[in-house]
């Protein structure tokens, strides 16, 4: 391995994060001076006025940014044995059929996260977020310990089956050599998140916050490095009993727009 070249990738991404991280920090400076900044008590005033509840908040007070490398997958990382055919796209993306497709247990997240962890290439470092029946296709995200990479689109696995729960095909991608970047900073805590969103009119009264979680979100996407930072999921129940999800940095309290993620994943697979 070449470690000068490696020492100087390194060296240059810590330079535009700090680059990026100051003109972040100008930009929410100059921002919170025309926002109207509330107190705690009074936000947890006007949550109460609008009938806004939440259960027991994270007390989660400092997190790192995260820096990893694409996955390179060579043949012999996907699954063996004379019941697969497998390819690699890209370098980076490994696909493979079942020639004979694996019934699931059921049609439910057990099932599903079985068949992950018993089938897939390091699939115990990935988490369940979406199973569609309709399109017949199950999304998982990988996980750093207990915290996830929300919609990052090298850090996925998606599977499909059939209406009968036979999986016949799955597709992954992997971060790997995943490290903290410099200190841990502060996050701003779980209620001001919901200050933000509130603010924002995205948590309307009769509402119910059943869900915060600490995970990370994409902030650069180098051609083989990526970098991420901290990020609160949130997931709100509606007065009509719909679920909403946003993210929310947690360092900068800027609501990061997944749909990007999403469209990126569509077009990818058109």
């Amino acid at each position: 391995m070449d470690w000068n070249k490696t020492k100087s990738i390194f060296i240059f991404v810590f330079l535009v994060l700090n680059i990026f991280l100051y003109s972040q920090y100008v930009d929410s400076y100059k921002e919170n001076q025309n926002v109207e900044v509330l107190g705690e008590k009074n936000i947890e005033a006007k949550l109460k006025d609008d009938n806004i509840t939440y259960s027991d908040l994270p007390t989660i007070e400092k997190a790192a940014y995260i820096s990893g490398k694409v996955k390179l997958f060579d043949l012999p990382d996907a699954s063996q044995g004379m019941n697969t055919m497998y390819r690699v796209e890209d370098g980076d993306t490994l696909i493979v059929a079942l020639q004979k497709p694996i019934k699931l247990r059921n049609m439910e997240a057990t099932g599903f996260q079985e068949f992950i962890q018993q089938y897939v290439n390091d699939g115990a470092s990935y988490t369940l977020w979406d199973i569609n029946k309709e399109e017949g296709t199950a999304i998982y995200f990988q996980r750093l310990q207990d915290r996830t990479f929300y919609y990052s689109l090298k850090g996925l696995v998606k599977v499909y089956f059939t209406e009968q729960g036979e999986v016949y095909l799955y597709e992954q991608t992997m971060l790997e050599q995943l490290e903290e970047l410099e200190k841990k900073k502060n996050l701003l805590p779980p209620i001001q998140i919901i200050q933000v969103l509130y603010a924002r009119n995205l948590i309307k009264p009769d509402s119910v916050v059943t869900r915060m979680e600490l995970g990370y979100s994409t902030l650069f996407q180098f051609t083989q490095t990526q970098v991420f930072a901290p990020t609160w999921e949130v997931r709100v129940r509606t007065p009509e009993g719909t679920v909403e999800e946003y993210f929310v940095n947690a360092v900068e309290g800027k609501v990061v727009d997944m749909q990007l993620d999403v469209k990126a994943v569509e077009e990818e697979e058109e």
